[in-house]
């Protein structure tokens, strides 16, 4: 009776086991389908500019936004503690005057869960009610996940930065891609799940 019940434990247990592996699977091909594969043409202005570090262009993209007028004001969050604001000035094509006047750095943020309480804080400041937010393509679903759960009153627009490293369009061919997209993939599901069990966290 007892090696019988172990039977049926056992095999409850691989179909829990297989159970979640297709849902994860399927969910992977789902997120990879978000991940967008062109930049986008914004046609629209938002009150502030948000872009997260990381990439090297993500920076000079959210500059280029902030000089043709798609904000008024552009944040620079999760910059290192050591990088100065000159030193990012000297890298983009945007002057120290405008530089002085129209962009905050953030060096508290450590990961995106932080950006996303750094923009909270800075939007709320700055009386925003809409951002354009910069990051890189493969990261703006989660980026987005945790800025929408931080900020669910404020319009937010997304502005991915499509890297020529990370195209999504053969990524089952290329194992450096698949890796950047199934790590990011876990972080997204790790941050979904967090952000339902607990969500009144940050």
């Amino acid at each position: 009776m007892f090696s019988g019940f172990a039977r049926w434990v056992g095999l409850l247990t691989m179909l829990a086991v297989t159970a979640a592996g297709l849902v994860l699977a399927v969910g992977f091909v789902w997120f990879v389908w978000q991940v967008p594969a062109e930049e986008t043409h914004l046609d629209v202005k938002a009150d502030g500019i948000v872009v997260l570090t990381g990439a090297a262009t993500r920076i000079p993209d959210a500059i280029e936004l902030l000089t043709t007028d798609h904000g008024s004001r552009l944040l620079i969050t999760g910059v290192h503690r050591t990088t100065s604001a000159k030193e990012i000035a000297r890298l983009t094509s945007l002057n120290q005057k405008i530089f002085s006047c129209c962009v905050d750095l953030d060096r508290s943020a450590l990961n995106t869960f932080g950006n996303a309480l750094e923009t909270k804080r800075w939007a709320r400041e700055r009386g925003f009610n809409s951002l354009i937010i910069v990051t890189s393509n493969w990261h703006m679903p989660r980026a987005m996940a945790e800025m929408s759960h931080q900020l669910p009153d404020i319009k937010l627009i997304a502005y991915p930065v499509v890297s020529d490293k990370v195209k999504t369009e053969s990524w089952w061919s290329d194992p450096g891609i698949m890796r950047v997209l199934v790590s990011e993939y876990l972080k997204y599901v790790f941050a979904v799940v967090r952000m339902h069990l607990d969500p009144d966290y940050g």
